[in-house]
């Protein structure tokens, strides 16, 4: 998860984070695909630590066949 700063001066309540109440200075962790909705109200809220990198997609799997089976499917041919 991401964390942002509130740097406003009187506490709020975000119901994003089940109506807690975030008082001036304090760190909050926030969803990544959240963080952007944050930071881009630099009155408010300082970035502390951008969200995670997201993993890269696995590759697919790759299909491996034995050679019994090679063999007879070329017979077959």
């Amino acid at each position: 998860m991401a964390r942002v700063r509130y740097i406003g001066r009187e506490p709020v309540t975000v119901p994003e984070l089940g109506m807690r109440e975030i008082g001036p200075d304090e760190i909050v962790q926030v969803p990544d695909e959240r963080w952007d909705g944050y930071v881009c109200q630099p009155q408010t809220w300082e970035p502390v630590e951008e969200p995670a990198a997201a993993a890269a997609p696995a590759p697919p799997p790759v299909k491996k066949t034995t050679a019994a089976a090679a063999k007879t499917a070329a017979k077959e041919d």
